[in-house]
């Protein structure tokens, strides 16, 4: 039987181009001279508060100041720079906020929108010194950057406290200071202890992470005293430490058949493909030892039978994804290594959460995994304005490595909605792993089950979840074995059981066709073939995923589908050819792209938290000019978001793809408007909002898919015109029916 195999090396099709820069004049709404009226007070308000701090809470004279930029100002290009150097204050953070500015450009209406608060530190005296020299300054060179800001105020304590506090009685606290960690030995850590030592607090830390300008410490404090050491300047946040998401199912057990179905005795398809899984543990002797290898750290008490009974069912939706009690078992794709990260009560110690991220980071530092699935993490919905520890961690790691990771979305998705309790929880917010949230069948007419946390996620992160799969409700429960020896079914249901059930089709990807495609192109293909409904996106994400291998990896006559696995490098252009037949195609012609890559991230700054940004322009027609011999392109049509010309960066980061490191859309235009249609593609790059060109090119993964009813031998038809160019991506091993 012939079969249409999804095509590869689309990224001998492309080729780097030229693009001359454009864009009016910038018009500002502020002159310098309006701009140093305005903000005069403002600084001087502000130099006052710091003032103000006890000595000690400005370790080495060191305070923090909020700069607001005015809206207009958000693009890297405006970074105001040569001010802060002018000044003599250090960026070391920023977050995105809502403002109102006073004035806008070419008269607009002012109206409120989202903005950057930068976090400046520096000494009081150069604070104080810029309070004294302001109305000197005449705007020449670094002093022009005045006009950027809209707001300087000096942070206040209580509003660095964040979520439920309880108002009385000794607290497991988490606090995020602006460290470094390799700046003077940690000196804000001990100019921390010696404001605590000081005011009789207690000075012990417990477990602490860096991640680049952030330090994430666990300590306990007095609930009636955490303004008080959120007066400390280097202070960023301040939150009660989150426990552990607990391991109770939303959904109940129903009655199965007591006869399971037989274990296959078959090795996994793939010797070398390996998916590491964070969870409850694996009882020794399990029947799933044949392929699963099961690790415990050491000096942890026995596990309790409810982490192992959620271990073995994360384990089993990872082997055979959900069991239909009367149909045999796939062949699992792979082995798994199963880490037991939680000791018996995962929530009777408060270091239990801290403990838990270091365990898992420490196996990832050691060994780099083709897949990682986290069914587990803090009970805490995500914030806006802060990154958490846990994704701060996971997001570099895996920025900087070839793994794929899933992770549920959490099952608190009947929260408030009003409070955002129903968001999806860290580290499911990481924008370098797919987050994924659970429908309520793996049949059709499926629906986000109402447990499923939802989004939006931060942006950048825009999209979460991700993808949603089955994960089962209590009319149809997810099936999985049980802890016990001799094989057992089991039922259950969660978000949990969604995500393992989404990186098993991962490896069978990797499994069946090897490193033909790799894990970029794997969660590009993910996001790609998901199945739409009429859902809002913040509840779904891009959809339900594929049902099997096949409706991924082949293509019906009528269609192709072709993976671009390319490189680009800084500031520079790439055109991305769409494979077409000669001539006119007749009727609507549908195409959908998929674009991924992986970004290294600044926490510090979650308001521009991704450094990279591909920036893509739809050129259907090479022989459209509507401006004649003036353009060097043809026309351009919007395909991804609104990214058309002439937007500001104010209203590309509200629509929220500038930054965004995946992008996926389908247009339907008629076959008579296409010839030679591309895809250009640019890289931004960035550094914690400002400019910055890194040495390293980006790698990304593209993948498109046309369709033509109208022609129904448009593979075969593209597969000869580019024949030495693309090829088909076949499987190394045949697969199954039922995968």
């Amino acid at each position: 039987m012939k079969k249409n195999f999804l095509l590869g090396k689309g990224e001998r099709l492309t080729e780097e181009i030229s693009v001359k820069p454009g864009g009016r004049p910038k018009d500002h709404p502020y002159s310098f001279n309006e701009a140093k009226k305005r903000l005069g007070p403002m600084l001087s308000k502000a130099t006052s508060a710091i003032d103000a701090l006890p000595p000690d809470a400005c370790p080495q004279d060191q305070a923090v100041i909020s700069i607001i930029l005015n809206p207009e100002y958000l693009a890297k290009s405006y970074f105001p720079s040569g001010l802060f150097e002018e000044v003599g204050v250090e960026i070391v953070g920023s977050k995105s906020k809502k403002v109102k500015p006073e004035k806008r450009s070419r008269n607009r209406e002012t109206i409120e929108t989202v903005s950057t608060e930068l976090f400046a530190k520096g000494t009081r005296n150069a604070i104080r010194k810029w309070n004294q020299n302001l109305t000197d300054w005449t705007g020449e060179k670094k002093e022009a950057g005045l006009i950027t800001i809209e707001e300087i105020l000096a942070p206040e304590p209580r509003k660095k406290i964040k979520g439920t506090i309880k108002d009385h009685g000794n607290l497991p606290i988490e606090i995020v200071l602006h460290a470094n960690e390799i700046e003077s030995k940690n000196y804000a850590l001990q100019e921390l202890q010696k404001y605590l030592a000081h005011r009789q607090l207690s000075t012990k830390f417990g477990h602490r992470f860096f991640a680049k300008g952030l330090c994430f410490l666990e300590m306990e404090a007095p609930a009636e005293r955490l303004e008080e050491i959120a007066q400390f300047s280097l202070v960023r946040a301040l939150r009660q430490m989150p426990e552990l998401r607990l391991f109770e199912p939303p959904v109940r057990s129903t009655t199965i058949p007591s006869t399971p179905p037989e274990l296959p005795n078959n090795k996994p398809i793939s010797a070398e493909t390996r998916i590491a899984i964070f969870d409850g543990g694996i009882p020794d002797n399990h029947p799933f030892t044949k392929w699963v290898y099961h690790y415990e750290f050491p000096n942890m008490r026995p596990a309790t039978q409810e982490i192992l009974t959620h271990g073995v069912a994360v384990t089993s939706a990872a082997l055979f994804g959900h069991i239909h009690p009367r149909e045999p078992l796939p062949i699992p794709f792979c082995h798994i290594d199963h880490y037991r990260v939680l000791d018996d009560d995962p929530n009777a110690d408060t270091r239990e959460l801290y403990e838990v991220l270091e365990r898992i980071e420490g196996v990832l530092l050691e060994q780099e995994y083709d897949f990682v699935n986290l069914s587990l993490g803090p009970n805490l919905p995500i914030e806006d304005d802060e990154v958490h520890a846990w994704t701060a961690v996971l997001d570099d790691y895996l920025s900087r490595t070839h793994t794929l990771a899933t992770i549920a979305v959490g099952n608190n998705g009947e929260g408030d909605s009003f409070l955002q309790l129903n968001r999806v929880q860290v580290p499911s917010d990481c924008v370098n792993a797919l987050a994924i949230g659970a429908c309520d069948t793996p049949d059709t007419g499926w629906q986000r089950t109402l447990y499923s946390s939802i989004g939006p996620g931060r942006s950048p992160g825009l999209i979460k979840p991700d993808l949603v799969d089955f994960g089962g409700v209590t009319d149809r429960p997810f099936v999985v074995f049980g802890p016990e020896l001799t094989p057992t079914l089991a039922t259950t249901g969660g978000t949990s059981f969604a995500s393992p059930n989404v990186i098993r089709l991962a490896s069978g990807l990797r499994a069946h066709f090897g490193s033909g495609i790799s894990h970029l192109a794997i969660r590009t293909l993910l996001i790609h073939t998901s199945e739409k409904q009429k859902q809002d996106i913040t509840e779904v994400g891009w959809g339900r995923v594929a049902r099997n291998l096949d409706d991924i990896t082949l293509c019906d006559d009528d269609s192709i589908r072709v993976v671009y696995q390319g490189e680009i490098s800084p500031a520079k252009y790439v055109r991305a050819p769409i494979p077409l037949p000669p001539g006119i195609i007749s009727g609507n012609v549908s195409i959908t792209a998929t674009l991924c890559y992986k970004s290294q991230t600044d926490p510090h700054h979650p308001g521009n938290y991704t450094r990279a940004g591909l920036n893509v322009t739809f050129r259907p027609h090479d022989e459209k000019f509507s401006n004649g011999e003036k353009q060097l392109h043809p026309d351009s049509k919007s395909f991804f978001g609104s990214n058309a010309a002439g937007l500001t960066e104010e209203e590309l980061r509200r629509d929220s793809w500038k930054w965004e490191n995946c992008l996926h859309s389908s247009k339907k235009p008629r076959g008579s408007s296409l010839k030679n249609p591309c895809f250009n593609i640019h890289y931004n790059s960035r550094l914690e909002g400002r400019d910055f060109n890194p040495d390293e090119k980006l790698p990304y993964a593209l993948v498109v898919t046309v369709k033509a009813k109208k022609m129904n031998n448009l593979y075969d038809q593209v597969v000869r015109q580019y024949a030495n160019l693309l090829e088909p991506i076949r499987p190394l091993l045949e697969i199954p029916i039922r995968t």
